[in-house]
């Protein structure tokens, strides 16, 4: 009982303080994933402003390039040589020879001639198989599936181009324009990026995450604003880059988790260490103040099992408890501590006097055996004393010795009143005595430890006695006491059929019956009594000597 208390009582001190650390750490680390995050969302923003300027710079550049290749003078004469003869295939290879030599000196994934009425002459385009390595060729390209370039981003054969075009004129007469691309790749991106158009990826440099994935991932984003996404288990930010028309839209994203992972790590550590001390503190102080709250009461209910198994409930003595509550808890237990002693006199007292009118009662019945009760009970208290018996022993036997003949309340007065002897029958009757006296104590709680001396006091030491014919040590010390010295009272006052014998011949009998009618240990202590111990119970017995007779017949 007291373990669950303690636990309690530690629960109580200690979780309150354990969630207030946990939701302190969680709040802390919140607040500071956030500002990461807050840190990652300006880095893409600075990186989104470089990669536009790098593009800025891209195009400067990629329109002086074409501003030169507009005024070249063999591309201008191959495509008016084309505009002249449409169908001719050798002026069409012509121009396909002169974009050839332009874009392998340029750079070019990509060069289209088309008239001024935008219907595409002749274009070639980079292997795919041999794109991005080097010595790659320009081959020529079938011009019947361009429907229009303009600037930007197409796709052909599943392969994204960016480009951008420039008008070719001759004297103020517009030849047609020329068009020019790159393939679309990644490698000026130092981030994670993805192309998309009309909100579907067409090219990502995400390793091992398939378009599937990424699809579904940005399928909430719009198209223009920040959005977060989650990939692959991870936590990422993703911010608009550039947009290219025609639904074309670049995209950069951060990894936030492992953005923040060096710090969420550092901070983990850290508030590890920190919850470690708090947590042994908190854990510290609880058990002080659980062994504060517990403690008293502990001492307290150690006073109440005490007295349950005891029948008394002492005071509290100890030091008073600096928790009020507690101090009140005490100050209760004690008051109620000194109300059921005086409780307990009163009822003791009630209860000895109680005894002593069953007794006066009992020995009011037969003048000649008037104060019997009393005096083997004074008798058998100093016997007990004399055994060296526990006090509390001496006070039983002392009360059972009262109570021995308290079953002769059950006897006929003709029986019990005789003048003479009782004969065969009649000695019978009183036999049942002890049996009648059990039933009695059995039915009054409180009385059940005085039933040996009452039930057995007339058991003998060699099993002829009655009711139960029990030997030596199988009757309680307590009958065999009473046995003694309702034997000694008996012979020593006056029946209706005898007179009183002597101290002396009294004495006389206990030593020849010992080992047969009596305790012989028992027989030996009494005997071996003061004088004035025996004497006073019974007074003393000048009466002539009359001839002796068994000390059953004897016995009250």
């Amino acid at each position: 009982m007291m373990t669950r208390l303690r636990t309690r009582a530690f629960l109580i001190c200690f979780v309150p303080f354990a969630v207030l650390l946990a939701s302190s750490f969680w709040m802390i680390q919140r607040y500071m994933e956030a500002a990461v995050g807050s840190g990652v969302r300006l880095s893409l923003r600075e990186n989104q402003y470089s990669i536009a300027q790098i593009h800025a710079r891209t195009d400067l550049e990629n329109n002086r390039f074409l501003k030169v290749a507009g005024e070249n003078s063999a591309l201008k004469a191959g495509i008016e040589l084309l505009r002249s003869a449409p169908a001719s295939d050798g002026a069409r290879r012509t121009v396909e020879d002169q974009l050839r030599e332009l874009g392998e000196h340029m750079g070019f994934d990509f060069l289209l001639i088309s008239a001024p009425n935008g219907r595409p002459l002749a274009a070639v385009i980079r292997n795919a198989a041999e794109s991005g390595q080097g010595g790659s060729q320009l081959e020529p390209f079938n011009v019947a599936s361009v429907k229009g370039m303009g600037a930007g981003l197409a796709q052909f054969g599943g392969r994204t181009l960016q480009v951008a075009s420039v008008p070719i004129d001759q004297d103020d007469e517009n030849l047609g324009s020329l068009a020019v691309g790159e393939f679309f790749g990644f490698s000026e991106f130092t981030t994670p990026a993805v192309l998309l158009h009309n909100g579907q990826v067409i090219e990502s440099n995400l390793n091992g995450v398939p378009f599937s994935e990424l699809n579904a991932a940005f399928a909430a984003c719009n198209d223009q604003s920040e959005c977060d996404l989650h990939l692959h288990g991870a936590n990422w930010i993703s911010l608009p880059v550039q947009s290219y028309g025609g639904g074309y839209l670049l995209r950069s994203l951060e990894n936030v988790d492992r953005a923040t992972a060096p710090i969420a790590s550092r901070l983990h550590r850290l508030f590890l260490g920190l919850a470690a001390i708090a947590v042994l503190l908190a854990l510290v102080c609880s058990l002080l103040a659980s062994r504060t709250i517990v403690k008293p009461i502990a001492a307290v209910v150690s006073h109440l099992r005490n007295a349950a198994h005891t029948g008394v409930l002492p005071e509290f003595a100890g030091r008073p408890s600096s928790i009020f509550e507690i101090r009140q808890l005490e100050e209760i237990y004690n008051r109620a501590a000194v109300s059921v002693k005086v409780a307990g006199e009163n009822l003791e007292s009630a209860y000895l006097e109680f005894i002593g009118s069953l007794a006066n009662a009992l020995d009011a019945r037969d003048r000649y055996t008037s104060g019997h009760s009393l005096r083997v009970s004074r008798l058998s208290k100093a016997v007990a004393a004399a055994l060296n018996l526990d006090a509390d022993d001496q006070e039983r036997i002392r009360v059972g010795a009262l109570l021995h003949d308290i079953g002769k309340i059950g006897i006929a007065d003709s029986v019990l009143q005789k003048d003479g002897r009782l004969t065969d029958e009649e000695f019978e009757i009183v036999k049942q005595h002890p049996v009648i006296g059990r039933r009695i104590l059995e039915g009054v709680r409180g009385l059940s430890a005085f039933i040996p001396a009452v039930e057995l006091h007339h058991e003998n030491w060699d099993g002829s006695g009655y009711p139960r014919g029990q030997k030596g040590r199988e009757t309680p010390i307590d009958a065999r006491i009473v046995h003694v010295s309702d034997a000694y009272d008996a012979m020593t006052t006056d029946r209706s059929y005898r007179k009183g014998m002597t101290h002396a011949r009294a004495l006389e009998i206990l030593r020849e019956y010992a080992g047969t009618q009596f305790d012989p240990e028992i027989v030996a202590v009494f005997v071996n009594l003061p004088r004035e111990v025996l004497t006073k119970q019974a007074g003393e017995k000048e009466a002539p000597r009359i001839a002796p007779q068994p000390a059953m017949a004897v016995a009250g």
